[in-house]
């Protein structure tokens, strides 16, 4: 799996606009990394380039699924950090969200990897120790 260097917002902004244009309805897109990787910041910079005009795009960590108009498609974007177990996230109604029209972007999937779908996309972003400013970005 190769990796990506984002030396900066603007270059996972960018890495975002062209992941959005490879991405249709009815697929779902994970993000995994540590606290303060940078995922939400990614999620956000995909929802725009999918065409969500929102003014405010917040993280979901308290609402748990916020959904969204974008070009063409649905938005879910979930966030599964303070959910414990399968259970718990099953009886959100999830797997609704994993058709079209939804496109779905899912923080913390290592709450509940049984139920992502096999052909999700996975993305890792990593930070640097000696580099605030760089994430390593992996997807597979």
């Amino acid at each position: 799996m190769a990796q990506t260097r984002l030396e900066s917002e603007a270059a996972t902004v960018a890495y975002a606009r062209k992941l959005a244009k490879q991405i249709r309805p009815g697929q779902v897109i994970v993000l995994s990394g540590e606290l303060g990787a940078g995922k939400s910041v990614f999620a956000r910079a995909l929802m725009r380039a999918l065409g969500v005009t929102d003014e405010a795009l917040p993280s979901p960590t308290f609402a748990l699924i916020q959904t969204y108009d974008g070009r063409d498609c649905q938005i879910a974007h979930m966030d599964w950090y303070r959910l414990d177990d399968t259970g718990e996230i099953e009886m959100l109604g999830v797997r609704d969200y994993f058709e079209a029209p939804w496109i779905t972007i899912i923080e913390w999937p290592e709450r509940a990897p049984s139920i992502l779908p096999h052909d999700a996309i996975h993305i890792e972003i990593k930070t640097d120790p000696e580099d605030f400013e760089l994430r390593l970005l992996s997807r597979s």
